[in-house]
């Protein structure tokens, strides 16, 4: 089950992952799951670029294998680039080693980065244990919803605006299955994180 805004009794219950930054000034840390997709990928530069914004980039290692030039992009645009697992593998039906292998696979593929996304947010205690020998686990505090087949444009907007705070993680996804809402969208959501007064960071 997700939730828009991650419960504090689930960030309790797993302090060890970075669900938000702690920070003295009033910023956000916007991200980007399952990278890089076909022209996607440069559309979401061209507007962070066009906003001077910086993000982080969860990557996939298959993807990142296919397309390593939008990779090279996002690095020369001075983004931030995560590990999301070499095939996006759900934590929840892997055994630890194997999971550690789908990390280290895209780990060969992708620029050198101590930041690790689960793909899906599911992962076991255990798993945690061996994934924080090598990677910070990042997580969120605010989840779009922009991969939800159907999603209405004013309660994506709505699922950010009224969630954030000084140090919040968002998440959005680089995927087709985003596509459609976020090119509707993203761009006037940013702005209006800005005029609400926050700076954007990477993590």
């Amino acid at each position: 089950m997700f939730f828009v805004k991650t419960p504090n009794l689930i960030r309790k219950m797993f302090p060890s992952l970075s669900w938000r930054v702690e920070t003295n000034k009033k910023e956000v840390f916007i991200s980007f799951d399952d990278s890089p997709t076909p022209k996607l990928t440069y559309w979401i530069l061209n507007i962070l670029s066009s906003l001077k914004i910086k993000a982080t980039f969860f990557c996939v290692g298959e993807s990142s294998k296919k397309y390593p030039e939008i990779i090279n992009e996002i690095q020369q645009k001075g983004h931030s680039i995560g590990n999301h697992s070499f095939s996006h593998k759900n934590g929840w039906f892997s055994s630890t080693n194997s999971y550690i292998e789908e990390i280290e696979k895209c780990s060969s593929v992708i620029p050198k980065t101590n930041l690790f996304r689960p793909p899906y947010g599911k992962i076991y205690p255990w798993q945690i244990r061996e994934v924080k020998k090598k990677y910070k686990i990042i997580m969120w505090d605010v989840l779009s919803y922009d991969f939800k087949k159907d999603i209405r444009s004013n309660i994506l907007q709505r699922n950010i605006l009224d969630n954030i705070e000084s140090g919040s993680i968002i998440v959005f996804h680089d995927n087709k299955k985003s596509e459609k809402i976020l090119k509707k969208n993203l761009e006037e959501i940013l702005k209006k994180i800005r005029e609400k007064g926050y700076s954007f960071s990477k993590l």
